[in-house]
């Protein structure tokens, strides 16, 4: 036995909850390395990082480069060379074994790879894919770590009981989880359920840390835990935002068991909160991990770009967000004070450009065409589509991607404009539905979230929550002439999407059959649409893009 594998009855382990981009392989190993020098001067033994932290996660079809994986190899080899006198590691990355490319988290110590435990259960549902570009590994057994036996299963590996019961049969001590673990709402408690449900069946602690930040549409929430044997919460570090929560563990004499001693344990968010920073921060990850300078956006004056110019200002900052309002002959007088007031308060630059001339244009280029024709919703999105030409074309000309600003309620039933108001690189709201957007704004007006870059204070005027939702695209609109008012749509919804519920299972809770039925229709006819929609903040167990598949063409009914 060496030194280092000598018993020892107390641990430090530090909690990396790290924010790495998918690729960036050398950005994320200086991330770890400053990880590791942080633990050194806190008086660290081992760094846990997330899940295939050093590549990034999802790495998703990166994972069939050979040129990638020798990458990763290499940087593998260079992160053990830096354990050599310090802390040790235990890094995920996608690893090459005999029987294919495993998701495996390494074990690097005293300047070698001491041990590669591989990923078990690969999730293949949902946002997850992973079956396609990962082989599963074996039961694993628990690694040695000076002296102590640390067990440790890959994220998906804690939600079904086999990989811990073998890890304990095989005489681990501490249960220690590598997470990439995508933000829902409420999620927070199914983790903590699963952990403390292996916890129960093994007597074990549990240490959980799971990634921070935002990739494409998936975010990250951060808010690592340590368990105890005795299921009390030993510590929890801060949601939405890189954290190193330091633990430290003590062996008993009497029973030869590990726990950490109480560290720090941040609250958890309520609804409002984690939806609002969910939105904050996958749109400041996605601007800054793609290299945006900017964003701009239409502001119309109504509460869906309201929402989105404040999660823009709370992500970017106000000079990094441009906001155009772009009258037509319908925006109504309340609206132009209300836009106004909006940029105001955010203190973004703000422009007016009017469409009424690229209305008139269109009219006169297609009136021989539509002679005989009636007036109606062609026009309507022909209105959309100029202020999408606007957008785009300042976008082109100084470079901030333009942010769409359309609610989950309006993209299931296809109430958005092709080319028009769908135009975007990005849509923090594409997963939010209109009652949590009412409920979002409320809470902004009301709090500020940490780490925010906007003002304190309200951020928009009471009357753009409170005034019936209107495109403006011809006198007197309101969103429900069209659509069922929302506190019933949005809960239709939720039964067709998040509940997989069909018509009649909604007319058997209460629905109006008539209504349940338009809404079905609306929802499915849609499809063709939502494929064409930018990419947006995944709120919700049921998504639209990576998560709700259904086929274009589709006569089921």
């Amino acid at each position: 036995m060496t030194i280092t594998d000598a018993p020892i009855d107390r641990l430090n382990i530090l909690l990396a909850q790290l924010n790495p981009t998918v690729g960036d392989i050398d950005g994320n190993a200086a991330m770890l390395r400053h990880a590791l020098e942080r633990a050194e001067a806190a008086g660290a033994d081992l760094v846990v990082g997330p899940e295939l932290c050093l590549c990034g996660y999802p790495p998703e079809d990166l994972v069939y480069r050979r040129a990638f994986l020798d990458r990763v190899e290499e940087a593998v080899s260079a992160l053990a060379a830096d354990t050599k006198d310090g802390p040790a590691l235990i890094v995920g990355a996608p690893w090459r074994v005999d029987l294919g490319v495993v998701n495996a988290a390494l074990l690097l110590c005293d300047g070698e790879i001491k041990a590669v435990r591989a990923k078990h259960h690969l999730p293949n549902y949902g946002v997850f894919d992973e079956q396609r570009v990962f082989t599963p590994g074996p039961l694993p057994e628990p690694v040695d770590f000076k002296g102590v036996r640390l067990g440790i299963l890959v994220c998906e590996d804690m939600w079904f009981p086999d990989v811990a019961a073998n890890l304990k049969e095989h005489g681990a001590e501490i249960l220690v989880i590598p997470n990439g673990s995508p933000f829902e709402v409420d999620k927070h408690e199914v983790r903590l359920n699963h952990a403390v449900a292996r916890v129960e069946e093994t007597h074990l602690p549990l240490i959980y840390v799971n990634q921070v930040g935002g990739q494409d549409e998936l975010v990250f929430d951060g808010a690592s835990f340590v368990i105890n044997s005795d299921y009390a919460l030993a510590g929890r570090a801060a949601a939405w935002a890189e954290d190193d929560l330091l633990t430290v563990w003590t062996k008993s004499a009497r029973f030869g068991t590990w726990n950490a001693d109480s560290a720090r344990v941040e609250p958890p968010d309520d609804r409002c909160a984690a939806i609002y920073q969910a939105m904050v921060l996958g749109t400041r990850d996605y601007v800054n991990k793609n290299g945006f300078p900017g964003v701009i956006l239409g502001l119309s004056g109504g509460i869906d770009s309201a929402l989105a110019a404040a999660v823009a200002v709370d992500a970017l900052g106000k000079d990094r967000v441009r906001c155009v309002m772009m009258p037509s002959p319908y925006t109504s007088q309340h609206s132009l004070e209300d836009a106004a007031a909006i940029a105001e308060t955010l203190g973004v630059e703000y422009d007016i450009i009017n469409i009424g001339p690229a209305m008139e244009a269109f009219d006169t280029m297609l009136e021989g065409v539509f002679e005989g024709t009636e007036v109606g919703i062609t026009e309507e999105n022909i209105q959309s589509r100029a202020r999408g030409i606007v957008l785009m074309a300042l976008s082109n000309k100084f470079g901030p991607m333009v942010l769409s600003t359309g609610n989950k309620s309006e993209m299931s039933v296809g109430y958005a404009t092709l080319y028009g108001d769908m135009n975007g690189g990005f849509n923090p709201l594409k997963d939010v539905y209109k009652l949590d957007v009412f409920a979002a704004c409320r809470w902004r007006n009301e709090n500020k979230p940490a780490g925010a870059l906007g003002p304190e204070g309200r951020v928009m005027p009471d009357r753009v929550i409170s005034k019936p939702p209107s495109a403006e695209l011809r006198p007197d609109q309101k969103d429900e002439d069209s659509l069922p008012g929302y506190d019933v749509l949005d809960a239709i919804l939720r039964g067709l999407n998040e509940d997989q519920k069909g018509v009649r299972e909604l007319v058997e809770d209460g629905f109006d059959a008539e209504v349940v039925e338009k809404v079905w229709t609306l929802l499915n006819r849609a499809e063709y649409k939502r494929r064409q929609a930018p990419p947006g903040v995944k709120i919700t167990s049921m998504a639209f893009g990576r998560e709700r598949r259904y086929p274009i063409t589709n006569r089921y009914k």
